[in-house]
C-alpha cells in the first residue's frame, strides 16, 4: 500500500484532530492564492472577457472530467453545476421520462432526507399516480419490481456509513427494467467508485466533503455516455442549450453532458474546486481506501477498549461502510460538543449518533490515538454533562 498522506497540502488549525471531512473538507493550501488570482487578475481585470479568456466557461466540463477520474467516469460524462439537491430532482426527473409507464420512484429510509425532498417534490408535481416509495436499507434488493420506474439510492448511508452494493443492485434494477440512480455524496474521494463497471444510468454528487472544494461548492453530475444524446433534461436552462448566445426562445438540448447544465456556474467557487482537485492527480484510489479502513480499524479498537458506553452503528464489516465511523450515545449531542471543545471535531446526526470521518490524505495513526484519548476523557469523566454543551446549534 503507497503512502496517501499528504498534510501539509491542507490548512489544518494547530490543536485541532479533524474527523469531519465527510461532513466539510479543510481546505488546501492553494486555494486561496487560486481563489485570489481569479479575483484579482481574472475578474477585475478582464471583467466580463474571463468568460472567454480565462476559461470560465468551460470550467464546469473540466473540472468534471477530474472528478469522473475518481468515479470511474469517461471524460465528458460528468458536469459540475448548481446544488447537489438540484442534482438529484435534475436526474431523478430525467430518468421518469425514461420509464413513462411506471409510477414508482424506490428508495431507503437511509438516504440522506434531501434527496427524499426532492422526490416527494417531484411526485407531488408529477401527478398521475405517482408515487415515492421508501423502504429499509437492507429491504432494497427484494423491493424492486416491475412496478418500479427508477431505483434511487445514496451509496454510502450518511448516518452509520453502511455501504449498498452499487454493481448488484443496478443489476437487479435493470433487471426488473427499472433506471438506476446513484448518489456518491459520500463515496467520491472515499472509495473507489467505477460507474462505468456498475452500468448505471445517472449518479450525482457533492464536492464539498471527501474533495475538499470550500462550503457550497458546485455538484455534479453523471450521465451514462450512450444515454446522453437522448436524455430530456427536466431542468431546460439557458446553458444546457445548444447555442445559448443565439438566445432562442425555445429550448434546444445541448450535445452531450452540456445539456445537464443549467445556471451559469459559480467561477470563484468552480476555481477553488478545480485547484483541488489537484491533489487527486497521482492518488490511487484503492491505496486511499486502504488506509481508510486501517484508521477506522483503529479508531473502533480503541473506542471500544477505553469507552464501552459508546456502540458501534457503522457495519462491523470495514468493506460494508464507507470513511467514516458513528457511535451511538444517548446523550450524543451534548458529548460531541465536549469533545469539539476539546478540539477533536467530529459531528452528530439525530437522534443519538456520534459521527466521525476519516480522510488519509490529512490523517495518520497518530491523530486517531490521540482523538480516542480526548474522547475517552470526555466520555469517562463526563465531562459532556454540562448545560453548555445541551443547547444545539443550528448544524450540529
Amino acid at each position: 500500500m503507497a503512502n496517501v498522506l499528504k498534510k501539509e497540502c491542507f490548512i489544518l488549525p494547530e490543536g485541532i484532530i479533524y474527523l469531519d471531512g465527510n461532513s466539510l473538507g479543510p481546505m488546501p493550501v492553494d486555494v486561496p492564492a487560486r481563489v485570489a488570482g481569479v479575483m484579482n487578475e481574472e475578474w477585475a481585470q478582464m471583467l466580463i472577457r474571463g468568460w472567454n479568456k480565462a476559461g470560465w466557461m468551460a470550467m464546469p466540463g473540466d473540472v468534471g472530467t477530474a472528478v469522473g477520474r475518481l468515479i470511474g467516469a469517461p471524460a465528458g460524462s460528468v458536469v459540475m453545476g448548481d446544488t447537489l439537491s438540484i442534482k438529484v430532482y435534475q436526474a431523478l426527473a430525467s430518468a421518469v421520462k425514461m420509464r413513462p409507464d411506471r409510477r414508482v420512484i424506490l428508495s431507503d429510509t437511509g438516504n440522506f432526507p434531501s434527496d427524499l425532498y426532492m422526490a416527494e417534490g417531484l411526485v407531488g408535481l408529477l401527478g398521475q399516480g405517482y408515487t415515492l416509495r421508501t423502504v429499509a436499507p437492507e429491504d432494497v434488493a427484494g423491493a424492486i419490481g416491475d412496478d418500479i420506474a427508477v431505483v434511487m439510492l445514496t451509496e454510502v448511508d450518511y448516518r452509520t456509513g453502511r455501504m449498498h452494493d452499487m454493481k448488484a443492485i443496478t443489476e437487479m434494477a435493470h433487471a426488473s427494467g427499472a433506471v438506476m440512480l446513484w448518489d456518491l455524496a459520500h463515496s467520491a474521494g472515499a472509495l473507489p467508485v467505477d460507474l462505468t463497471a456498475a452500468n448505471c444510468e445517472f449518479a450525482v454528487g457533492c464536492t464539498y466533503k471527501y474533495l475538499n472544494g470550500g462550503p457550497g461548492a458546485p455538484a455534479f453530475i453523471y450521465v451514462r455516455p450512450d444515454l446522453v444524446d437522448t436524455v430530456e433534461p427536466a431542468l431546460a436552462g439557458w446553458l444546457g442549450h445548444r447555442a445559448p448566445f443565439d438566445f432562442d426562445l425555445n429550448y434546444k438540448a445541448g450535445r452531450g453532458i452540456d445539456r445537464m447544465r443549467v445556471g451559469t456556474p459559480p467561477v470563484l467557487q468552480m476555481a477553488a474546486l478545480q485547484e483541488a482537485m489537484k491533489l487527486w492527480e497521482d492518488v490511487d484510489m484503492a491505496d486511499l481506501r486502504a488506509a481508510s479502513i486501517a484508521l477506522q480499524e483503529q479508531f473502533i479498537q480503541e473506542i471500544e477498549a477505553q469507552v464501552p458506553q459508546l456502540i458501534l452503528a457503522s457495519p462491523r464489516d470495514p468493506h460494508q461502510r464507507g470513511s467514516q465511523v458513528s457511535f451511538r450515545f444517548e446523550h450524543g449531542y451534548a458529548a460531541m460538543q465536549a469533545v469539539i471543545d476539546r478540539g477533536v471535531i467530529g459531528d452528530f446526526r439525530a437522534p443519538d449518533i456520534m459521527r466521525f470521518g476519516f480522510t488519509p490524505l490529512y490523517l495518520d495513526a497518530g491523530d486517531v490515538t490521540a482523538a480516542v484519548t480526548i474522547i475517552a476523557d470526555v466520555m469517562n469523566g463526563n465531562l459532556w454533562d454540562d448545560d453548555a454543551y445541551k443547547v444545539r446549534n443550528a448544524v450540529t
